[in-house]
């Protein structure tokens, strides 16, 4: 079968089409590949810490007091410094962490915690009340032992900055009543004071 010229023309057009369809998608192809743009922006590792809240003292493991063989009347004054090294401000309370008693010694011991500052441990030498609220404490051991028991009915108005190292000196007198009773005789009281601070 003899094809005229036009169909001969139709077919080769055809035919010819297919080369430049591929040719089209193979530039296609090649284009995506170089076509993307692209931009971003980051901010520097973030990074998170805890502030800090410290307490120590001078007292190297040591009793403030450990007197014996007291008679009505008999009395003693001594200090230590407590010091607030950390970074959060914060409330500094005193309490007892114990008291102990027999014949009910505690109750015939009055007990004075006043705060400023100077003297070291065992030494009052140099130290000096402070100018606003110096008392910290007035009354009986046994009174301190009952009302003062933890950070929530703790005493005192030291408040740290946490900016810097900061120390609060106590001086701490006791005294057995000069009428104490005749029942109070070979009794026995003792107290651990506990200093306390909580972020504010």
């Amino acid at each position: 079968m003899s094809r005229t010229p036009s169909s001969r023309t139709a077919t080769i057009a055809k035919i010819a089409v297919i080369p430049v369809a591929l040719i089209a998608s193979g530039l296609v192809v090649s284009q995506a590949s170089y076509s993307a743009y692209s931009a971003s922006t980051s901010n520097p590792t973030s990074n998170w810490s805890s502030g800090t809240v410290q307490l120590s003292d001078d007292d190297s493991n040591a009793a403030l007091f450990s007197a014996s063989n007291l008679k009505p009347g008999a009395t003693g004054t001594k200090c230590i410094v407590v010091t607030s090294s950390g970074s959060l401000a914060s409330t500094v309370k005193l309490y007892a962490a114990s008291v102990a008693t027999t014949k009910a010694l505690a109750s015939s011991i009055t007990l004075n915690v006043t705060q400023g500052s100077g003297g070291s441990f065992g030494s009052c030498t140099g130290f000096t009340p402070a100018a606003t609220n110096p008392s910290v404490f007035s009354g009986t051991l046994e009174s301190f032992g009952t009302t003062a028991t933890s950070f929530a009915t703790g005493l005192g108005s030291w408040a740290p900055t946490g900016t810097a190292t900061e120390s609060r000196t106590y001086q701490v007198s006791y005294t057995l009543a000069a009428n104490a009773p005749d029942s109070t005789q070979g009794g026995t009281a003792s107290v651990a004071l506990t200093w306390e601070a909580q972020n504010s």
